[in-house]
């Protein structure tokens, strides 16, 4: 018994050492309790709905997203929508794909028209993965050059928002990349999306999709 406490401290002695060194390192939100509700079950599409032609599918317990010959992007988006919100998903891009994580989503008939805020996905470091869009597809805020390479090319990676207020703050692989109070944001409620490029032969996979919904507090 003595033995195994000497490792365990030894352990706790190490992990502190740990968060002491590596202050940068940001803690992410464990999704389940304290009100994180998951938003894709592992085995179907319940719970979301698909604007454009683009393909999304269930595959291998993740979400799937396939681009096609059409030039429009293509949406999955929640049926709900949310105003203050924390998100949490996994993804990974499988070719070098373009996507990303859409909030306070609007989508009309006239794609023209959508209004959205954009959580940059990009398969390529340095192209501000975890930067925010606006919906004139103009750059609200980029990461700072030095945190452009935590992002892990095709491969899965970590991707947390929080959204308060005019207050949006999103982590890369729990990172920090962005803090930034939107002075006046266009929208301010709407659905959440995750979005596939056109041009055909892109894919990219989601999992682990959660939300915590501020504003049912």
């Amino acid at each position: 018994m003595e033995h195994v406490m000497r490792n365990s401290s030894a352990r706790w002695i190490a992990l502190l050492l740990f968060v002491a060194l590596c202050p940068q390192v940001q803690a992410q939100d464990p999704p389940g309790p304290d009100g994180w509700e998951r938003l894709f079950n592992g085995k179907d599409l319940t719970g979301w709905k698909i604007w454009g032609t683009e393909k999304w599918s269930v595959d291998d317990g993740t979400i799937l997203g396939e681009s096609g010959p059409d030039k429009d992007d293509g949406f999955l988006m929640t049926n709900k929508t949310y105003t203050d919100f924390h998100a949490f998903l996994r993804f990974k891009c499988e070719t070098d794909t373009n996507s990303g994580f859409f909030y306070h989503t609007t989508i009309p008939k006239d794609i023209s028209k959508i209004t959205f805020i954009q959580v940059e996905i990009d398969n390529q470091p340095g192209h501000h993965t975890a930067g925010l869009h606006a919906n004139d597809r103009s750059w609200i805020v980029w990461p700072a050059q030095e945190k452009e390479f935590y992002l892990r090319s095709f491969d899965w990676n970590e991707l947390l928002v929080k959204v308060e207020g005019k207050r949006t703050r999103t982590y890369l692989n729990g990172i920090e990349m962005v803090d930034f109070t939107y002075p006046k944001p266009h929208v301010t409620e709407g659905v959440l999306a995750l979005q596939i490029h056109p041009g055909g032969g892109t894919r990219v996979r989601f999992k682990d999709v959660w939300v915590r919904d501020l504003s049912a507090h």
